[in-house]
């Protein structure tokens, strides 16, 4: 339950993250507001991290590092969807 727990609770955000990048990325918003979604993501994780780390500590910090290194995962991805999104319309761009 210490591993599953915060799993669940880090999907839920994280498919709100990939949807929004992917929306954005749908409507052509520039690059910078494209990547928003993503560093807000490795910040509340960065966030999320600390306050398990030094403010909790034990096996309920462990939990909130669980779920910090999961939402770093989405973040991840949320990022290279931007990437690929942005390399897609310069080659549009130069042809």
């Amino acid at each position: 339950m210490m591993i599953l727990g915060p799993f669940l609770m880090a999907i839920v955000p994280g498919i709100i993250i990939l949807l929004l990048t992917w929306w954005f990325n749908k409507i052509n918003l520039s690059l910078s507001l494209r990547i928003v979604p993503g560093i807000l993501t490795v910040i509340a994780a960065i966030i999320l991290f600390y306050i398990g780390f030094i403010k909790i500590r034990g096996f309920e910090g462990a939990s909130y590092g669980i779920l910090a290194f999961i939402l770093i995962i989405f973040a991840i991805i949320s990022l290279v969807m931007v990437n690929k999104g942005s390399m897609q319309n310069k080659e549009n761009f130069f042809n």
